[in-house]
Order: C-alpha cells, then sequence, then structure tokens
C-alpha cells in the first residue's frame, strides 16, 4: 500500500499550488480574512486517488478557462467529514453537510464554498478521485446532488467511501483497480445516473477493442504507455498484460508498431515533404527523432528520408 503524501501550505499562492497539485488548477480566495492554509494527505489505491483536505473557509472555484487551459479530466466525490459546503455545478446547488456527499466533473466549471462548524477552526473534505473513462460522455445529470450519508443506501455508500479513505488497508493484492472501477459504477448509479461504461462488466474482446481504440487516439502522446492505458480503463497493469497475452504484441511493442505505422503512412502520403522528420516522430509519439529513425528502420529496412523519398512528390 503506497504511503500517504501530507502536503502543508500557508499562504494563497502556496494553497493554490498545493490542490493544483493534488486536484486540478483551481481559483481560490479565502471567505474571511488572513491567509489561506491547509493541508491535503493523498494516497493511490491503484488508479482511484484517495485524499483528504483540511483547511480554513474559502471559496474554490473552477472556472472555464481553468477548465479548458488545465485539461485533467477527472470525476470526484467530495464527502463532508467536518464543516458545512455548497457545490454548483451545471445549474445545479446542493448544500452538505457532515457526511453528506456529491459527484461533480473537472472538465467543466464548478465551485466548492467550504466553511467550518461553528467554533472550529477548519472544515475537512474527503476526496475520492477517478480519471474520466470518456470525457466526452454526458454527466450533467451527476453532478452536484446532494447523497445523504447519514441513512439508506446512499448512507451505507457514504460510509464505505467514508472507511476507504481513511483506512490504511485496502487488502488483498492488486485490489485497486477492480476497487476503482466498481466504486466508480456504484457512485454514478447512486446519483442517478447509468454506471459508465468503465464500471460495467466487459468482456476481453470488448476490452482489448477498447484499448486499441484508445491506444488509437493517443498514439501522439509520448506518455501512452501500460500503466497510464491501465488507469484509463480502470484495470490494473497486470490485468492489461494478461490481456494481450494472446495477442501478437505485448502492450508496450502493440502502441510501438502502431506508431511506426502511423509514421509510414504519413510518409507514404502524397505531400509527405510538406512535415518534418522531427515533426512527424513527434506526432507520432516519440519524443526523441533518432530514436524514431532508428526503430523506423529496424522495422522497414530503410530510414525514414528514404522512405519518404518514394512517396509522390519526393
Amino acid at each position: 500500500m503506497p504511503t500517504p503524501t501530507t502536503t502543508r501550505a500557508a499562504g494563497d499562492r502556496s494553497w493554490r499550488d498545493l490542490l493544483g497539485e493534488h486536484f486540478v488548477d483551481l481559483d481560490v480566495s479565502p471567505a474571511a480574512g488572513g491567509p489561506l492554509v491547509g493541508e491535503v494527505c493523498s494516497r493511490a489505491v491503484g488508479s482511484l486517488q484517495l485524499s483528504s483536505v483540511r483547511s480554513v473557509d474559502q471559496l474554490a472555484r473552477r472556472t472555464a478557462g481553468l477548465a479548458r487551459t488545465d485539461r485533467r479530466h477527472f470525476v470526484q466525490v467530495g464527502i463532508v467529514e467536518q464543516g458545512v459546503a455548497r457545490l454548483q455545478q451545471d445549474g445545479r446547488d446542493c448544500r452538505l453537510g457532515p457526511g453528506d456527499y456529491a459527484v461533480y466533473v473537472t472538465d467543466r466549471p464548478f465551485s466548492w464554498e467550504l466553511r467550518a462548524a461553528p467554533g472550529s477552526p477548519a472544515w475537512s473534505l474527503l476526496v475520492l478521485t477517478w480519471c474520466r473513462p470518456d470525457p466526452a460522455a454526458p454527466a450533467d445529470a451527476l453532478t452536484a446532488r446532494r447523497l445523504d450519508g447519514r441513512h439508506g443506501l446512499t448512507g451505507v455508500l457514504g460510509r464505505m467511501l467514508t472507511d476507504l479513505v481513511r483506512s490504511d488497508d485496502a487488502g488483498g493484492p492488486d485490489p485497486g483497480d477492480r476497487l476503482a472501477g466498481e466504486l466508480l459504477g456504484l457512485v454514478t448509479t447512486a446519483a442517478g445516473g447509468q454506471p459508465t461504461p468503465a464500471a460495467t462488466t466487459r468482456s476481453d474482446r470488448d476490452l482489448l477493442a477498447a484499448v486499441r481504440a484508445h491506444v488509437e487516439e493517443h498514439l501522439a502522446d509520448p506518455g501512452l504507455d501500460p500503466r497510464s492505458i491501465a488507469a484509463a480503463h480502470f484495470v490494473s497493469v497486470r490485468q492489461l498484460h494478461r490481456l494481450f497475452a494472446g495477442q501478437q504484441d505485448t502492450v508496450a511493442r502493440y502502441v510501438r508498431r502502431r506508431r511506426l505505422e502511423r509514421a509510414q503512412e504519413e510518409l507514404a502520403r502524397s505531400g509527405a515533404w510538406e512535415l518534418s522528420l522531427t515533426a512527424l516522430a513527434h506526432r507520432c509519439g516519440f519524443a526523441d527523432p533518432s530514436v524514431f529513425a532508428r526503430a523506423f528502420r529496424a522495422a522497414y529496412g530503410v530510414p525514414p528520408s528514404r522512405y519518404r523519398a518514394r512517396a509522390p512528390g519526393g
């Protein structure tokens, strides 16, 4: 189990930077005089981040500009542990007391107003963070709806989520990615929506198809690797490798092959000379053009420059 990381900050800029490091970029202002001070403690269970936040009264806003420039797409659940909170998103406004929780997404504007209970110096919020499997999928029916953390089935789920954040042991080897997908399905169902595609039961064939589509969409990203692919689909790296066990390539070799095939297609098309080989390498996910040139020559027997010379107009 990864050791929790606790970070403290004093001062408005330091506090904003700390929240941006653990979550997403936010515009934060104190609700009263005095500096923003607080602490954030986070740890990972597979692809799920579990955090506790403690600070003074404040308003934290995810503006449209920040959502546009800071392209981290998360689904988050905020559970009020101490104090009171007000969450606004998608035209809804919900007020939360201790134990209550709500869902919000980070690719659209939202705001949190957080206040300590009378006589208390600080409020406390527990935050669960998932990578959003499909940022294009609508989620406006789920956000900023108060979920009662004290009664009924939402109360049972809320207490389970709270215990998970506070527990030092999620139990068992490699449980995190399975927990992440299953919990996200429970939360979205509790919030009144349908389980997300990543949280439903999938056959290996469906999952493999989704992984391949993800690879095609993100070939230009030099950070595309087994870990990021597994996190995007709420499976463990071990599960991802098992999925590819009967395939022609391992995960890493599949990504590399598709990058080279994409480069080959680009070099063979008419007008290939309009793009420099360095730009082409970056477009296909190779951060180092010399690594790209060696890999291309090993795969196709000629350097990319000579291959491009065969293209129409070359």
